[in-house]
C-alpha cells in the first residue's frame, strides 16, 4: 500500500476536529495532576499546521514530517512540543529511502517513538503519551510481519491507543509535574495519553475512508 500527503489537509483537519470537541474534557484530565494547559498548548500547535496545510501537500512525506515536527517544537511548547517534534522529525530521518509499505511505515513509526523515549528518558508504564504510542507502535510492527489487511489494522490501532490512555488511570505518575504528586495521580487518566489516543482515532477512519 501507499501513502500520499495529498490526504494531510483531511487529517489536520480530522485531528483540529477531535481535540477541540474533547478539549473540556481533557483540559480537566490536565488540572487534575498537570498543569492545565495541555489543550491550549497543543491547539496552538495544531492552529499552526491547519495553517500549513495545503502547502504540505506539495511536499513528500519525508519532508512533510520535518516540517511538521519543526512546527510544533516551535508553537506548541514545554515538554509536549519537543516529545511531538521529536516524534515527526525522527520519522522524517528514518523515512529517507525507505519504502513507505505497512512494514515501511511501522519501522519508521517505531524510530519516532523510540526517539521520543530517548528525549524525554521515559517509557510505557510512566503514566505519559507513550502509553499509548509505544503498543500502538509495537502492534504496527506486528501486523505488518502477519500482513493483516489495512482496515483490520485500522481498526485494531483504535483498540490499542483506547487501552492504552485506560491503562494510564491505575499508573504512578513518574515524569512531569504529575510526578510531584506520586499516589495521588492513581485513578486518573493522563491528558498527553488521551490526546495521543484522541488524534490516532481521528487519523484512523480518514485512512480507511481513503481509496489509496
Amino acid at each position: 500500500m501507499t501513502y500520499a500527503t495529498a490526504l494531510l489537509p483531511q487529517l489536520i483537519e480530522a485531528i483540529a476536529d477531535a481535540i477541540n470537541q474533547n478539549a473540556g474534557e481533557v483540559t480537566a484530565l490536565d488540572q487534575a495532576i498537570g498543569d492545565g494547559d495541555h489543550v491550549v498548548n497543543l491547539q496552538r500547535g495544531i492552529h499552526a499546521l491547519m495553517e500549513q496545510r495545503h502547502e504540505l501537500v506539495l511536499l513528500d512525506w519525508v519532508a512533510a514530517w520535518q516540517k511538521i515536527g519543526m512546527t510544533l517544537m516551535s508553537t506548541v511548547g514545554g515538554a509536549s512540543g519537543s516529545l511531538l517534534g521529536t516524534l515527526f522529525v525522527a520519522m522524517a530521518k528514518a523515512g529517507k529511502g525507505q519504502i513507505l509499505d505497512a512494514a515501511g511505515f511501522a519501522a519508521i513509526f517505531n524510530q519516532g517513538v523510540e526517539s521520543m523515549k530517548q528525549r524525554g528518558k521515559s517509557d510505557a508504564g510512566e503514566k505519559t503519551m507513550l502509553d499509548v504510542l509505544v503498543p500502538v507502535a509495537n502492534y504496527l510492527q506486528a501486523s505488518a510481519k502477519a500482513d493483516i489487511a489495512l482496515a483490520g489494522v485500522l481498526a485494531a490501532v483504535q483498540e490499542v491507543a483506547l487501552a492504552g490512555v485506560e491503562s494510564t488511570r491505575d499508573m504512578v505518575a513518574t515524569k512531569g509535574r504529575a510526578s510531584f504528586l506520586e499516589a495521588r495521580t492513581l485513578g486518573h487518566i493522563d491528558a498527553g495519553a488521551k490526546t495521543s489516543q484522541l488524534i490516532i482515532c481521528a487519523i484512523c477512519p480518514v485512512l480507511s475512508a481513503s481509496p489509496a
